[in-house]
């Protein structure tokens, strides 16, 4: 069992340290794998329009995702997010429940769909996991993502509507 629900300032510190192993594996997301405190709460706290964690029946941390308008301006309709879950919390639902969470809070703050620019094609969990929620891949950037162990791999564009 699991609640999610906005970030606190204090929990920035133990949401990060949930991140930096994802990060420092360098092969799901497209943040660096040195990437400093610093520069995570820039991109998951100062830039984003909200942020929200996922807590255990402990009150741990174990997920965190960013809700934020995939472009400025003419293309602030469509929303955009990323989700890191623990590795310790894998296989617990909790990816998909930040997801449901976060189209939920998109379409309550008027976003009319939801866009991910870069899912790493060898992350198949995930493919498989934004397709079963509804996601469609519409389109492919070969070559788009330094993989830590595989080199070049390509990435997918997912995109789903809200309403």
């Amino acid at each position: 069992m699991f609640t999610i629900e906005a970030i606190k300032p204090e929990e920035w510190h133990d949401a990060f340290a949930i991140m930096r192993p994802v990060f420092a594996r360098g092969d799901t997301c497209a943040f660096a794998p040195t990437i400093s405190e610093a520069e995570a709460f820039a991109a998951w706290i100062r830039a984003p329009e909200a942020t929200f964690v996922a807590k255990d029946e402990n009150g741990d941390i174990v997920g965190i995702y960013y809700l934020k308008a995939n472009q400025p301006g003419l293309g602030s309709h469509v929303a955009n997010a990323g989700y890191i879950v623990s590795e310790a919390a894998r296989g617990r639902g909790i990816a998909a429940e930040l997801c449901e969470h976060s189209q939920a809070e998109a379409k309550r703050r008027g976003f009319l769909a939801m866009q991910f620019n870069l899912v790493v094609s060898t992350n198949e969990v995930a493919v498989r996991l934004w397709e079963k929620l509804g996601f469609t891949v519409v389109g492919r950037v070969p070559e788009g993502f330094r993989h830590k162990q595989l080199g070049l791999v390509d990435i997918v564009i997912m995109w789903k509507k809200l309403s």
